[in-house]
């Protein structure tokens, strides 16, 4: 693992990690024990959330990324691709939010959730309609 630069983001020195200790054998024999590990590890954090021990629950929520970012390379998803594309989906839509509360008179802050929520499924109905043409 010495080869890992620890400059790289945390994200992908997991998945750098992951992958180095995989070539040597240290895996997963089926990417179901990975994703059993991913629902371990998300227990593991709602307890630690519901005791409010918050250093615990940091530890805890490592052990999940740490988990996810395993599933996926086991997928061959790569995690930073995947999170990017969700980064910029979330900006589209909520760029939508808030442009069409412009057009309607309406500030954010002063939307319920609720409101906000209805935009935000209107957001996703119009992607997918233009997946679909």
């Amino acid at each position: 693992l010495a080869g890992i630069p620890e400059s790289l983001p945390a994200l992908i020195k997991a998945y750098r990690i992951q992958d180095k200790v995989a070539n040597v054998g240290f895996d997963w024999e089926t990417a179901d024990g990975a994703m059993a590990k991913v629902r371990e590890e998300y227990d593991e954090l709602a307890a630690e959330i519901k005791a409010g021990n918050r250093e615990k629950s940091e530890a805890e929520l490592g052990d999940l990324l740490f988990s996810i970012i395993n599933v996926a390379r086991l997928y061959d998803i790569h995690p930073d691709n995947a999170l990017e594309k969700t980064n910029a989906k979330f900006i589209r839509r909520f760029n939508f939010v808030e442009e069409t509360a412009i057009t309607r008179n309406r500030s954010l802050r002063d939307m319920t959730l609720e409101e906000m929520d209805a935009l935000w499924q209107e957001a996703k109905n119009m992607e997918e309609i233009s997946k679909k043409k």
